[in-house]
């Protein structure tokens, strides 16, 4: 009898809580997320042809890396004035799965801990969503690479 109550009672509580969850539309979201992330990278491709105009002497993979740190630091700065959590609203998952979006993950626990301090408010939290991506890169880039040296 106990079971029947208590199943009961999580039936209701699941039912209370896919009620109060947000309905997304599918279909649209999609869309939207799609062209800004394309946004985001025709962008990058346009900040890279446009550094190997101006400096002719530039390789690519140069300009790519400066594409990349302004791309890192545009992001920061919008998260910084409040912008890019809006276009992350606005474009889900094409707004957070271009390296504006590590950049994002980075800045806005910085943002958020800064009233706690330098190191325990932005060192401390800065990585507590970026960290365990970049840990995990590491490890498996290491691991990838022993196999590859053993084989």
């Amino acid at each position: 009898m106990n079971k029947e109550k208590h199943f009961s009672r999580n039936e209701q509580y699941n039912v209370y809580v896919e009620s109060k969850i947000p309905k997304t539309k599918d279909f649209p979201t999609l869309i939207w997320a799609f062209l800004v992330g394309g946004l985001i990278c025709v962008i990058g491709q346009g900040i890279s042809d446009i550094l190997m105009l101006i400096v002719p002497t530039m390789g690519i993979e140069e300009a790519n890396t400066w594409m990349l740190i302004i791309l890192i630091f545009v992001a920061s700065f919008l998260t910084g004035i409040g912008v890019y959590d809006r276009i992350g609203v606005f474009a889900g998952a094409g707004s957070i799965v271009p390296i504006t979006g590590f950049s994002n993950s980075i800045t806005s626990p910085a943002i958020e801990f800064k009233k706690e301090g330098i190191i325990f408010g932005l060192c401390v939290k800065m990585f507590s969503v970026a960290g365990p991506v970049i840990v995990s890169g590491l490890v498996i880039s290491f691991v990838t690479g022993i196999i590859y040296l053993l084989f």
